[in-house]
């Protein structure tokens, strides 16, 4: 077999001479160069070394001391290091040269590609010039990966990372193992691919699967809510023209809610004593 065949994979080879900018490790049959920049000890002639494979900007194989958690046929976590809205998401698998994930393996949507810092679980594929790209795990590879939610789980708060994106929603794989989905009703915006969200539990499936839910609690929610009305009052010197008698589609257009949401919000503030309505109005009251 030739050295090429072990592009993306970990090899034992042995050190067959030195030079100025590396090694030159052989199998027997061919030479591969290990570069100073790829190592990070001293080696010497017949040395045997294991060492990760994969091509070089000229097309050459090169060799890696560094040995990546991902590799042909093994999937790993691993972080964005750039994005080229041209080419796709270049990731870092510890290597000095990233590894592309192209754009047409990304969502259509650009909104939605991964940021730098976003993790994906990939694993590696292997062109016809012998260059690595990344492949994305599907959803039955993260099923295997995946352990049962129970009901004891049911209305917990979980984090995990986004590892599948659409219209109708997005998929999560959480901290704790769970694999799981996030309806776009439960979402505020679509989240992004690879990137870390945090929500709650709002079901826990048969299969051990959840559903999850991206927006605050109710609580949680209303304190938000009486925040911006406040905040939004308060830029106003204390006086504005909505309360709890004004149209929903004017205070959907001016602080995105629901009337309902707006009044709940109203209350809380009228009961911390910040505020009062009268005419119409909604005033800040004078400490």
């Amino acid at each position: 077999m030739s050295l090429k065949d072990f592009i993306g994979q970990t090899i034992t080879l042995t050190v067959a001479r030195q030079a100025a900018f590396g090694y030159f490790l052989t199998d027997g049959t061919e030479d591969v160069l290990l570069h100073h920049n790829e190592t990070d000890r001293e080696l010497n002639e017949n040395d045997e070394v294991e060492v990760f494979l994969y091509v070089d900007s000229e097309g050459r194989p090169a060799a890696s001391t560094v040995i990546p958690d991902v590799a042909v046929g093994r999937y790993a976590w691993v972080k964005v290091a750039d994005v080229n809205p041209d080419l796709g998401v270049f990731l870092n698998i510890g290597l000095q040269k990233d590894i592309l994930l192209g754009a047409d393996d990304l969502p259509v949507h650009r909104n939605v590609w991964p940021n730098q810092g976003d993790l994906l679980y990939i694993t590696l594929r292997v062109a016809r010039n012998y260059l690595l790209y990344a492949k994305l795990a599907n959803d039955q590879v993260i099923q295997s990966i995946s352990v049962s939610a129970t009901r004891k789980d049911f209305n917990k708060n979980v984090q995990g990372h986004i590892y599948r994106t659409a219209k109708v929603g997005s998929w999560i794989y959480s901290i704790e193992g769970f694999k799981g989905f996030i309806h776009e009703s439960q979402r505020k915006q679509e989240p992004r691919l690879g990137e870390k969200v945090e929500g709650r539990i709002i079901d826990v499936k048969e299969d051990g699967t959840i559903n999850v839910s991206l927006l605050a609690r109710k609580q949680e929610s209303q304190d938000l809510d009486a925040d911006r009305i406040y905040e939004y009052l308060m830029s106003r010197n204390g006086a504005m023209p909505y309360s709890d008698k004004s149209m929903p589609e004017d205070i959907s257009e001016r602080f995105g809610l629901s009337k309902a949401a707006f009044k709940r919000g109203l209350g809380k503030l009228i009961k911390e004593g910040k505020i009062y309505q009268e005419g119409g109005w909604t005033y800040s009251k004078k400490e």
